[in-house]
């Protein structure tokens, strides 16, 4: 019986791989065969058991079936999984596990996960970038309404919007690099981070094995890796999805009818909108990554609890570690996916943009300050005027400029809002530039 609904729902198969059940099993199979080959190179155990050991640490060998036989007769999970390993290496067997902990396999094997998806996390991201970038080109000079607090404000680019976007992606992708340091770390110095059972020989294992598996080594061991790690992580992660949910909420907010200056992707031929209301055409897609987007949220907090244990390890961050890091992992990944599918189909309404900007000349508010400025008028009176100047407006229906001109008692010069945007074209177009020079250095 299925339950989860990333078992059926949510979330890619390539992502999904990594934290299934046999795929945990065959990193946790890889830590034991590294741990073997490293103990064989300095004289701890024979070479040729190592090499036994090595070819039977897959789960072609080893299988899921009988490793929860195993668990189900002695209640351990890692321990099962060293007497499927030891049943099929033979005499070689002896040697499996030798010197480790329980968690030198669980928190190596997790830092290996979470390289192999570092990579698509990665990848996702570029993904987003390449249509934010797109769009940002295309669009570096199409003019439309500046706002903030929901109001009109000043006319802006939606290149630079999504210039805007493009940055706080690039920032993420920093974030994501910078913390591979410290998170893709394992350990194997044994029950309480002494090393104790390997003696001497220990700081020098742990170094072999962790440069095979091509990850960090925990530098302050206690039973296990420091879960500030996976805080940091998970705060990686959660950082993402809230940016995805800002971009999110801004689609449905810009499809809304009264605004409609662009859609999410829709099939006309064949797309429900509503079981009832036929005529919709709900922005489901980003209303679906703004949902999921809080689930990964959800487990900061649960994230910084289970960092906390008694002495040098307990058991309460065991079950919910098993939850947080596949389900922000597998979610993230989805709906990144699904954000940028959403921006490379997006349908832009250039004539609605322009259409909204120029319904009235509220929106260069600012312009005429800087205007009465350069006629004499001190920058707060100027600024009443305007003030004025816009509730009346308002009121009477008035262009604000004419209402000014009566004000005053002259005319003011004729301002177009397609030509008040400032800086951002540029401001797009460096965006854009630094985009494809990460994107060059990481294809290098």
């Amino acid at each position: 019986m299925i339950v989860s609904p990333l078992d059926y729902r949510y979330g890619r198969e390539e992502a999904r791989r990594i934290f299934t059940e046999e795929g945990r099993l065959q990193y946790m199979l890889t830590v034991e065969s590294k741990i073997a080959e490293a103990e064989s190179e300095i004289g701890l155990i024979p070479r040729e058991d190592a090499e036994e050991i090595g070819k039977k640490s897959t789960t072609e060998f080893v299988k899921p079936e009988r490793v929860k036989e195993i668990e189900k007769e002695i209640g351990h999970d890692v321990m099962a999984m060293v007497k499927a390993l030891s049943e099929v290496s033979g005499e070689s067997g002896r040697y499996v596990h030798l010197g480790a902990t329980s968690n030198d396999i669980n928190d190596t094997a997790t830092a290996l996960q979470l390289k192999d998806f570092y990579e698509i996390l990665e990848n996702d991201l570029f993904r987003l970038g390449e249509a934010l970038a797109a769009l940002a080109t295309k669009y570096k000079e199409t003019v439309m309404i500046g706002r903030t607090h929901g109001q009109h404000a000043l006319p802006i680019t939606f290149g630079l919007k999504n210039a805007v976007y493009l940055s706080e992606i690039m920032r993420h992708i920093d974030r994501l690099n910078d913390s591979r340091k410290r998170v893709l770390v394992g350990k194997f110095m044994g029950a309480v981070g002494t090393g104790a059972a390997l003696g001497e020989n220990s700081i020098k294992v742990q170094e072999l094995v962790m440069n095979r598996l091509g990850i960090g080594s925990e530098e302050g061991p206690t039973q296990l890796v420091g879960r500030d790690r996976y805080i940091e992580y998970v705060s990686v992660l959660s950082s993402i999805a809230t940016t995805l949910e800002k971009f999110a909420t801004e689609i449905r907010n810009l499809q809304r009818p009264e605004i409609d200056e662009v859609q999410e992707p829709f099939d006309e031929e064949k797309q429900v909108g509503s079981s009832t209301m036929a005529q919709k055409m709900n922005p489901v897609v980003s209303e679906n990554i703004a949902s999921l987007a809080r689930v990964i949220r959800g487990f900061i907090t649960p994230m910084h609890e289970s960092a906390i244990l008694w002495h040098e390890r307990d058991l309460t961050n065991s079950a919910s570690e098993r939850f947080i890091i596949p389900y922000t992992s597998i979610l993230l990944d989805d709906i990144l996916n699904k954000m940028a599918w959403v921006f490379e189909n997006l349908k832009v309404r250039p004539e609605k943009m322009l259409q909204n900007l120029m319904s009235d000349d509220l929106i260069l508010g600012e312009a005429y300050i800087m205007n009465l400025v350069g006629a004499g008028y001190s920058r707060q009176d100027a600024h009443e005027i305007v003030r004025k100047g816009s509730m009346e407006a308002r009121r009477s229906g008035m262009k604000l400029k004419s209402v000014i001109e009566k004000s005053i008692g002259k005319p003011l010069e004729v301002l177009d809002p397609k030509s008040y945007i400032g800086n951002s074209v540029k401001i797009t177009e460096d965006a854009v530039r630094s985009f494809k020079k990460r994107k060059r250095f990481k294809q290098s």
